[in-house]
């Protein structure tokens, strides 16, 4: 069947700044799949929102395509291909391969009926769901990412969180965060334990209405980035695993779009 070209596919630039990350197909059994193309089904998947069964024909059956998102995300792939696509982009921006400072902010979203584990309600925002805990740079590119459930609180969301960072990115030891990660004696907790120090950024009492937060907009803007994939508009997942790699996914295209304009 002759292949659509859909806007959530790679270009010829984006494929030749992933292609030496992607896993080559094993050798053995059936004639191997093209490998972008399988990444593009993914793509589609990520920017649309449509189920797996939904996937237009001209893609790889969907069992494939899901069997592919399901191993990379079990053995990390997704993690491995995002982390070094942003090394590559931050040392294209001048700056040093690894980050020693980052932002934290959580962000609740709803669940569907599908169901799965790690599911709760956010009194605060009234979502019934799972939060997103993110930890980004200062140009916004993740740094880490955790899902739990909704009613998992900031401060406990966070030592998770810096838990999984301060095996993958050692030189990190800066974080600023709000003032909810303030509470119940978390930056002890965090230099303590991980040997980072939490620094919280908040208003001042005499200001009133919506004011910018210094660093913070940063993160609220990782956010954005993420919800104009429609998959993330809503956690469709089972599994907070399968939730992590979609924020992976979504974020290797957005850098893969910021690298293309750089090197023009």
């Amino acid at each position: 069947m002759q292949q659509q070209h859909y806007p959530s596919d790679l270009t010829d630039e984006q494929w030749e700044n992933i292609k030496d990350l992607v896993p080559p197909p094993k050798k053995r059994g059936r004639k191997p799949i093209d490998r972008r193309w399988v990444i593009n089904a993914i793509l589609y998947v990520v920017c649309t929102g449509c189920p797996w069964t939904c996937l237009p024909h001209d893609f790889p059956h969907w069992k494939t395509v899901y069997n592919t998102f399901w191993r990379w995300r079990q053995d990390r792939t997704w993690e491995r291909i995002h982390r070094a696509l942003r090394r590559r982009l931050r040392k294209a921006l001048g700056r040093e391969a690894e980050a020693s400072a980052g932002i934290i902010d959580s962000q609740s979203s709803k669940t569907t009926q599908v169901g799965g584990p790690e599911r709760g309600y956010d009194a605060a925002k009234k979502v019934k769901g799972r939060k997103r805990h993110l930890v980004v740079d200062h140009s916004g590119f993740v740094l880490g990412v955790a899902v739990h459930a909704a009613d998992v609180q900031d401060q406990d969301g966070a030592l998770i969180l810096l838990g999984r960072l301060r095996r993958d990115n050692p030189r990190l030891k800066m974080i600023f965060g709000d003032r909810a990660y303030k509470r119940s004696g978390l930056p002890e907790k965090v230099k303590s334990l991980y040997r980072m120090t939490l620094e919280t950024v908040s208003r001042s009492r005499a200001e009133r209405g919506f004011v910018v937060l210094a660093k913070r907009w940063i993160v609220e803007r990782t956010f954005a980035w993420l919800l104009d994939h429609r998959r993330l508009s809503v956690d469709y997942e089972r599994n907070p695993r399968s939730s992590e790699a979609m924020i992976y996914i979504a974020m290797i295209r957005v850098m893969l779009r910021r690298l293309a304009t750089i090197k023009r």
